[in-house]
């Protein structure tokens, strides 16, 4: 079989199952994982397929919210390099706000042993990794936890929200585009939406998978959004209209 037809074949089953799997699909067409691994990716990076840890799911299911655990392990390479690039937007002593997402957790891991702080979060993951950071004043975000993304939503996170003016706010997003930033829950979108406006400058941390991608929620635009922080897979005509709506772009 000719790996046109295998990816065909792929896309027939991801369609079918709503999930496929690395491992039994090198099983079932006698080839390598890592010859699944490059279909995969050349779906995906065709918009037919998006994927996920261990595998893919059809890209049409915008309602699919994968667990922390496997956002933490899809793309680390471009999210490690999307959260070092991030350090240089810490303002020196002076306060942060910390979305839920697997790079903004990175970038929670990543501040250096002797940065003085104020960070206020709502991630549980984000603060785990800051509870023991001497130079950090830590606030934690109450309210009710999603167990999905391990972060604090409704009225209290919201009120905790409205309180506050911090110096940065560090956003993450399940998908963004021309029309806005996109995250599968309402509740969750809420509480982003408060933490952007707790913010004088709002910058985004998301790597270019997350392009193009429009979930059920809709937390703002990019004109809310002073910075976006991605890797070099972002389309140059997704870059002309971001910056298009006054973001300047980092890529890494």
């Amino acid at each position: 079989m000719y790996a046109p037809e295998r990816r065909q074949e792929i896309l027939r089953l991801a369609h079918a199952a709503g999930r496929i799997d690395v491992l039994s699909l090198a099983d079932r067409f006698q080839v390598t994982a890592e010859t699944v691994r490059r279909d995969l990716k050349a779906l995906d990076r065709a918009g037919l397929v998006r994927r996920v840890h261990g595998g893919a799911i059809p890209a049409g299911r915008l309602d699919f919210e994968p667990d922390l655990t496997e956002r933490e392990a899809t793309r680390a390479g471009e999210k490690d390099r999307i959260a070092t690039a991030a350090l240089a937007e810490i303002p020196e002593g002076g306060s942060i706000v910390l979305d839920a997402g697997s790079t903004v957790a990175r970038l929670a891991a990543a501040l250096p042993v002797d940065t003085a702080l104020t960070v206020v979060t709502h991630a549980l993951p984000a603060a785990a990794r800051l509870a023991f950071h001497a130079g950090v004043d830590l606030h934690l975000v109450g309210g009710r936890v999603r167990h999905r993304t391990r972060a604090a939503v409704d009225a209290w996170a919201l009120r905790a929200y409205a309180e506050i003016r911090a110096d940065v706010a560090f956003l993450a997003a399940g998908g963004f585009s021309v029309h806005g930033l996109f995250t599968p829950d309402l509740a969750e979108a809420a509480v982003k939406r408060a933490a952007m406006a707790a913010a004088r400058r709002v910058v985004l941390l998301a790597d270019s998978s997350k392009a193009g991608r429009e979930h059920f929620a809709c937390f703002g635009s990019f004109a809310d959004v002073d910075l976006l922080i991605t890797d070099q897979g972002l389309a140059p005509a997704q870059q002309a209209a971001i910056e298009a709506a006054g973001t300047d772009i980092v890529l890494v």
